[in-house]
């Protein structure tokens, strides 16, 4: 007998009892849609937090204080000052220290160590830094109306592409308002909604009170939304040395944000961040007083744990293709049962053990192969809706490696039916009732 003529017989056998086959085929189909669309919000998800850590930069590091107990040496804490570049943008002052006995400890990060870090020469690789001065509780009022803003920011011009923020209306501060301390600020969309109703747009222009202190608004931030609980349009910016003058006072900063040459070279302006403030703060690798967050150590991390989570929901669904090929292992032993008259007849009239095994196993085949078909199907249409929050990105390798197991499940199972029924005696299988 040849393979078309096994296929026949193979059809046939599967069509007899529709409802038998359709169900038997549900269990693969379900579990084919299952691994698709649980890899494919795995992907989403990681390419979700992808997205979150690129927006701030993949290039970006943030030099945060840690601890004053170490030793250090000559860090700045004074006010701005200067002109000339880039630079003269930090002011230098005299070194605020305490002295230990032995050496002299800093306090925190200062305008000082911002400046230190322009320096091309001790870090060639570091394009823009800007200094981050936070002012605490600061609540925003404006004709009437008033509203409690979550982050107050103090920093420079730099900070705004450092950062990766845009301006929607309006314009940025610039240098220049820096090294005049200019009382201006730029505001996220909360903070222009909450204060001047509306799309906020039409407080650009206006002056607003920070703890009653006077800030004119000169723009409006691009839109970002939430980060979990964190909403981030609740900003307020404006030039760090106004910031001290009114709301901060002239302490250490909260952070240095720095940015890189390129993502390439994020580990080498890493480098030359700790070392220059290490020979600033007399530190070393084994007490230093800061630490510096790499943005692209996050997103590495990240990604590697959702790789992890995305392989156990793949796991999770595969067990339910694993079900659905004992499905078939069920329905096609039954089904050798059933026809154990035919399979007498066959085999007297001359069928080999090859004809019989084939066309059972060409059965189970079918089955798997139209629930593969169908389940792919339902896990790409599956794929286009919101699931928890996430929206799904359909993983190719998993559509291939579903299909394949499924046929893969199919040629298993079916296989220890098949060799049962081929094993019958023919005289056995004519007298079985």
């Amino acid at each position: 007998m040849n393979i078309q003529e096994s296929t026949r017989f193979a059809i046939q056998g599967v069509t007899a009892n529709k409802v038998r086959s359709a169900l038997t085929t549900l269990g693969i189909l379900i579990g084919v849609a299952a691994v698709i669309i649980l890899v494919a919000v795995g992907t989403g998800s990681s390419k979700a937090v992808a997205d979150s850590i690129s927006k701030l930069g993949s290039n970006v590091l943030t030099v945060s204080s840690t601890s004053t107990s170490a030793g250090g040496g000559r860090a700045g804490a004074g006010g701005p000052g200067g002109s000339g570049g880039f630079a003269a943008l930090f002011g230098g002052g005299s070194a605020t220290t305490t002295d230990s006995g032995t050496k002299s400890r800093s306090p925190q990060l200062t305008m000082e160590d911002a400046r230190a870090l322009t320096d091309k020469t001790t870090a060639p690789d570091i394009e823009g830094v800007a200094p981050v001065v936070s002012a605490q509780s600061v609540t925003a009022t404006y004709q009437g109306a008033s509203h409690s803003v979550g982050t107050f920011t103090g920093t420079t011009a730099a900070y705004l592409l450092i950062n990766n923020d845009s301006i929607a209306t309006g314009s940025a501060f610039t240098d220049a308002d820096y090294n005049d301390h200019a009382r201006v600020a730029v505001v996220g969309t909360t903070v222009a909604k909450d204060l001047a109703g509306g799309d906020g747009t039409s407080i650009v222009g206006k002056t607003v009170a920070f703890n009653g202190k006077e800030f004119t608004v000169v723009g409006i931030l691009g839109s970002k939304g939430s980060q979990g609980p964190q909403d981030q349009d609740d900003v307020v910016l404006a030039p760090a040395t106004a910031v001290q003058d009114t709301l901060s006072g002239y302490g250490s900063i909260s952070q240095i944000k720095v940015k890189a040459a390129s993502a390439d070279t994020t580990s080498a302006a890493q480098t030359q961040v700790e070392t220059v403030l290490d020979g600033r703060h007399g530190t070393t690798s084994s007490d230093r007083d800061f630490s510096v967050f790499n943005q692209a150590q996050i997103l590495s991390a990240a990604s590697s744990s959702n790789a992890t989570f995305t392989v156990l929901l793949g796991a999770v669904a595969a067990i339910s293709l694993l079900v659905g090929g004992i499905g078939v292992m069920n329905i096609m032993l039954v089904t050798v049962t059933e026809r154990t008259r035919e399979i007498g007849i066959r085999k007297a009239i001359g069928a080999g053990k090859g004809d019989i095994v084939s066309q059972f196993l060409l059965e189970a085949v079918i089955l798997s192969l139209f629930g593969a078909i169908v389940g792919v199907a339902v896990g790409l249409i599956g794929a286009h809706f919101t699931i928890v929050g996430v929206q799904p990105v359909v993983a190719p390798y998993s559509v291939i490696l579903a299909f394949g197991v499924a046929l893969a499940t199919g040629l298993f199972f079916g296989l220890y039916p098949a060799n049962r029924a081929a094993k019958l005696r023919p005289i056995d299988a004519l007298r079985y009732e």
